[in-house]
């Protein structure tokens, strides 16, 4: 079984095909029987998870697991805005479950997007960082939209234990056999 951590860029499909010539995954990944394992949206960028693997995917994908989102937000974040996502948010007329949500300062090590960020000289931005344990359609953007502060820009920085760490945009690695077990252990 071959699963993989792959940085997703901005812009890109969460699928290998695309009739409008779109970019996607194909774009980036050649490895025979590797497939998603869940999806980001083409304007959210970050850890994506593909294995050969159907059942790691599926527990991937229904799973109250962790996963953790740098968010960069328009506005001043306040405490009562990070309480608020913390305590769970009306999404689509459903409550989300309880976040982790924190002020962070803006990540140095973040390479640009392309195309950038709209710059506004007028509305100031903060990043967050937000952990959630469902993943719901465009959950975060939705979230961060009913406290007051829409989202900029979408990264995902973890799915469980796996991070982007030691990722580029577009560059994947393969997981070694102990941090698919670990994996597996933080789905049950």
């Amino acid at each position: 079984m071959t699963t993989i951590a792959f940085w997703k860029p901005y812009g890109t499909l969460t699928k290998f095909t695309d009739a409008e010539d779109r970019r996607t995954l194909a774009d980036w990944i050649d490895i025979p029987d590797v497939y998603p394992a869940g999806r980001l949206d083409r304007d959210s960028e970050g850890l994506l998870l593909l294995s050969s693997d159907a059942g790691l995917r599926g527990s991937l994908t229904s799973g109250r697991h962790r996963r953790t989102y740098l968010v960069q937000v328009e506005g001043d974040v306040t405490d009562e805005a990070l309480g608020r996502l913390g305590a769970g948010v009306l999404v689509q007329g459903v409550k989300t479950s309880p976040a982790e949500a924190r002020v962070i300062d803006p990540p140095s090590w973040l390479p640009s997007r392309e195309p950038p960020v709209r710059f506004r000289a007028r509305i100031p931005d903060m990043w967050i960082e937000l952990t959630l344990t469902e993943g719901r359609n465009r959950q975060v953007r939705r979230m961060t939209a009913a406290v007051g502060h829409p989202t900029l820009r979408l990264v995902r920085w973890s799915v469980a234990s796996v991070t982007l760490a030691e990722l580029a945009p577009g560059t994947w690695r393969h997981l070694a056999p102990a941090e698919v077990t670990e994996l597996r252990e933080a789905l049950r």
